[in-house]
């Protein structure tokens, strides 16, 4: 452990506080987005863009900022992730225009690296008896900081100029990379080498290309040649990419240690949870808002509908480290698993009946609790079977799966819940069955979520189970 006068705890609150922050900026747009066209003078299709353009910084620099974290000190990439995100607050602030917005939101989603990072610093440094909890909460704080951004972009969208918002946002950011100086050692474990520019660069292509097509299916139509080329791209490039990955020797991905069982049905699993936890961001969010004479909303403001979703966040937190508990006891493992139950509880429930106030809180409660279970798993598990030259690279590889199912669930749940609409006051939305048949989709993930964490080999070798590849105790899987 690198010598530090910051205590165990002061250095989870530090980078804990940075994940957060890093994630709030994906959401702290949301109530923005409606008001968008008219802000900067643009139209919707354009007006989007500020939305997208986070997702995609976010999918391509989150791994790349892992393998340059284990070559180059990770303390330092977490910087630049910190720099990236005030920076882009401050441009955001200032924007007039879609372009300057765009620049801005992008410079946000470049930081979305930090909690990977943030993960890899804490097993380098904790003590190993504090190493599980640590890593529960600070991958928790992807999803916390989501769920948290809502209601505070709300509340400060709505008390002053929307400029305010991302002030406040940069002053947060800011205050985060001073702490990180400050308080956080830098890492002695690196993997020092050759990084891997052409694979870097394929990444993006297949990675842009993908998300893409995903973002704009529903806007450019699914059929149309544009996203049938973006999709036929992602196809051709990826594979390419896998085999020039395979015969680096410093690969920016490293795919053999991807394809351990372990790690591979881990972060497919992965892709099942995050489109599971956009899920109750997006559905509960329009019952709560819909006029009632929809026959299933709420009729509540953007305000009221953060703060009935906040608890959310509480729930997600709290189960973080009931998690980390399980794990400690029963293993990565057993707490993925139940996670993956708890959210597909609360889908059921959802499926059932959605159309009281108390209903909608209790699922966006379990599905909350059951993220937090899952997420404080998923590093935990990849740590487990990974040498630790290549934890920062290997958690951005993960992080990555997440945000790659949120994304697919945004377009998903939209493409639903547009195929069925009904007309209130002259405004079009879903229909009931609509939302209906959105929570059914949903549901399904959550029992594919659990099918493929029931694939996760249950033991390893002893080495393995006592020390992890890499030498450094590892939870047990």
């Amino acid at each position: 452990m690198a010598d530090s006068v910051t205590p165990p705890r002061g250095l989870l609150v530090v980078l804990c506080s940075a994940g957060i922050v890093v994630s709030m900026m994906h959401t702290v747009i949301v109530p923005l987005v409606p008001q968008l066209p008219v802000l900067l003078e643009t139209d919707p299709a354009h007006a989007y863009w500020a939305v997208t353009v986070t997702l995609l910084a976010a999918a391509v620099l989150t791994p790349i900022a892992g393998r340059l974290g284990d070559m180059f000190g990770k303390k330092r990439i977490l910087i630049c992730t910190l720099l990236c995100l005030t920076a882009g607050a401050v441009v955001s602030a200032l924007a007039d225009s879609i372009l300057t917005m765009v620049i801005g939101r992008g410079l946000q989603g470049a930081a979305s690296g930090a909690v990977a990072l943030g993960i890899s610093i804490l097993r380098d440094e904790l003590p190993k008896e504090r190493v599980g909890p640590a890593i529960a909460l600070m991958s928790s704080s992807m999803g916390l900081g989501g769920a948290i951004g809502l209601p505070i972009a709300a509340v400060i969208a709505d008390a002053t100029n929307w400029h305010a918002l991302f002030w406040i946002a940069g002053a947060m950011s800011l205050l985060c990379l001073v702490a990180v100086i400050w308080l956080v050692p830098e890492s002695p474990v690196k993997s020092p080498g050759r990084f891997d520019v052409v694979g870097s660069i394929g990444l993006a292509a297949g990675l842009v290309c993908l998300m893409l097509g995903t973002t704009r299916g529903n806007q450019e139509g699914w059929t149309s040649p544009l996203i049938i080329g973006l999709f036929a791209a992602a196809v051709v490039i990826f594979p390419i990419w896998g085999w020039h990955q395979l015969r680096q020797r410093e690969p920016l991905v490293d795919l053999r240690v991807s394809a351990r069982p372990q790690v591979l049905f881990t972060n497919i699993a992965s892709i099942a949870v995050g489109f599971t936890m956009y899920g109750t961001s997006l559905i509960c969010t329009q019952i709560l808002m819909a006029p009632e004479e929809s026959g299933y909303g709420l009729g509540l403001s953007m305000v009221e509908t953060g703060l009935v979703t906040a608890p959310g966040g509480v729930m997600m937190f709290i189960f973080s480290r009931i998690g980390a508990k399980v794990s400690a006891a029963r293993g990565p493992r057993t707490s993925l698993l139940a996670g993956t139950v708890i959210i597909g509880l609360g889908y059921a429930l959802a499926v059932v009946t959605h159309t009281h106030l108390a209903t909608v809180v209790m699922i966006a409660v379990l599905v909350s609790a059951g993220i937090g279970m899952a997420f404080a798993a998923m590093p935990a598990l990849i740590m487990g079977a990974v040498p630790v030259t290549e934890t920062a690279a290997a958690n951005g590889l993960n992080s990555l799966m997440r945000s790659l199912g949120t994304t697919s669930s945004a377009a998903v749940l939209s493409a639903v819940l547009s195929a069925s609409t009904v007309v209130v006051a002259g405004d079009q939305m879903a229909s009931g069955s609509a939302i209906t048949r959105s929570f059914v989709v949903c549901l399904g993930a959550s029992v594919l979520a659990l099918a493929l964490s029931s694939l996760i080999p249950r033991r390893g070798s002893a080495e393995q189970l006592e020390h992890g590849p890499s030498g450094v105790v590892a939870a047990k899987s």
